[in-house]
């Protein structure tokens, strides 16, 4: 039975109003989440672009083509009651965040770092008032306790839509302060991906693209982009 697929058995999904926001029905069905719980969203853009995936169903259900839904029961099913503790792992990253290690070498990778990740680190601490330290290499470097007591505050702020955003914004990019960047429009999800693999985008310009790794970096751009997207449709 471990194989078994729902398969679609509606002939169109609508989004409509319900008590507490907006859901999906299927023929007039309210959809559930994974944990049978109510499917409530906090904006009609959000239920319309829901809707829209269950619609482009045909056969089996592929959750790996609805990733509004995916997010949405995310939150609900887990966000709902892990709140604090997703907070708390979040807020972690500001303590190793990618972009306070830097290159030993060569000149040219810790040049491009730097005026990438410099500017960024600049605007945490003026606009989020959070203050970083950057270090050259890999050892760990102590970061100021009011800074990462603020970047948790910052992350607490969220609801839970939109922390489920934020969280893959963090966990794919690995930088705090980059999830926090392209939440408040300091730049765009497509820079903030890029400015993530800076080191992996000079090792492929000086080994070659690996097939393998570019596969799964594709993965990851889309992974990034639909978090951004689903981080609209919180309204």
């Amino acid at each position: 039975m471990s194989g078994w697929k729902a398969k679609r058995f509606w002939n169109s999904a609508t989004a409509e109003p319900c008590d507490g926001g907006f859901t999906v029905r299927l023929d007039g069905r309210p959809v559930k989440t994974p944990a049978k719980a109510a499917f409530v969203l906090p904006t009609l853009a959000m239920a319309q672009a829901a809707a829209r995936e269950w619609d482009a169903q045909h056969g089996a259900v592929n959750p790996d083509t609805m990733p509004v839904t995916r997010a949405a029961n995310s939150a609900i099913d887990k966000l709902s009651v892990q709140f604090d503790e997703v907070v708390a792992l979040l807020a972690a990253y500001g303590e190793t965040d990618l972009l306070c290690y830097r290159a030993t070498g060569p000149e040219a990778l810790v040049a491009r770092q730097a005026a990438a990740w410099d500017p960024l680190l600049t605007w945490a601490a003026q606009d989020l008032g959070a203050a970083l330290v950057a270090t050259a290499g890999v050892m760990h470097v102590a970061q100021p306790p009011q800074s990462l007591a603020r970047l948790h505050a910052l992350t607490a702020a969220f609801d839970k839509f939109r922390l489920a955003a934020f969280h893959d914004l963090v966990a794919i990019s690995g930088s705090l302060v980059l999830g926090f960047a392209v939440v408040r429009g300091r730049i765009s999800a497509a820079e903030s991906f890029d400015i993530s693999r800076i080191d992996e985008t000079w090792q492929a310009e000086i080994w070659g693209v690996d097939e393998t790794a570019a596969e799964l970096e594709a993965f990851k751009r889309q992974a990034y982009l639909a978090a951004d997207a689903f981080l609209a449709l919180c309204g």
